[in-house]
């Protein structure tokens, strides 16, 4: 699979990029964005969601603003190995819901060639490192962080700050379950949350 020549561009080489931040951060969005430059591009495709993740669709990855794109809904990540012989790029959205087992697969196909292009969550509801996403995100390539609009003063925000009262690691929810907050703002309203 090494080159003998370093200069012969024929080998498909593999690599990792993640896209993390809090909720409605636009992870999603740029995600299918990039699948679909790779589909215009002629480059085979396929995607993959954990089948848990059904807010918005069965089937396919949709973002906030409702941008969607196919997908394969699957129940743990080594699923995704026995789907993607003869692909040039693997999409995975919801990252921080699969198994702990995912970075090994991302490396996996990544060593074979494949392109993988992962979006997550890189905190939970208490700001936290979340599921596979830190050993996901040593191993890649390429990060890009986004950020969505703090909701209580305006700045960047990077938390996830969860507005209903459930304990549990997942739950799934959009804006009547999460709000972005900032980390002065997250940090003030876990502060009012334990006083209660």
């Amino acid at each position: 699979m090494f080159l003998e020549n370093p200069l012969n561009h024929s080998v498909k080489k593999g690599w990792i990029e993640v896209i993390c931040g809090s909720m409605f951060s636009g992870k999603t969005e740029e995600l299918i964005r990039r699948l679909k430059r790779a589909k215009f591009a002629k480059q085979k495709v396929e995607i993959f969601k954990p089948s848990i993740d059904n807010r918005y669709d069965e089937v396919k990855v949709v973002s906030h603003d409702s941008n969607e794109i196919q997908s394969t809904p699957v129940p743990s990540s080594s699923n995704i190995l026995l789907m993607t012989s003869e692909v040039d790029v693997v999409g995975i959205d919801e990252a921080q819901f699969f198994d702990s087992e995912l970075p090994n697969v991302c490396n996996q196909l990544a060593n074979s060639g494949i392109r993988v292009i992962i979006a997550g969550l890189d905190m939970d509801f208490l700001g936290n490192p979340f599921g596979p996403m830190p050993a996901l995100m040593a191993s890649a390539e390429y990060i890009t962080k986004v950020h969505a609009i703090c909701m209580r003063c305006g700045n960047l925000a990077n938390h996830s700050y969860r507005i209903t009262e459930e304990n549990s690691l997942v739950v799934l929810g959009e804006t009547n379950n999460y709000e972005p907050l900032c980390r002065d703002c997250f940090y003030k309203a876990q502060s009012m949350k334990s006083k209660l």
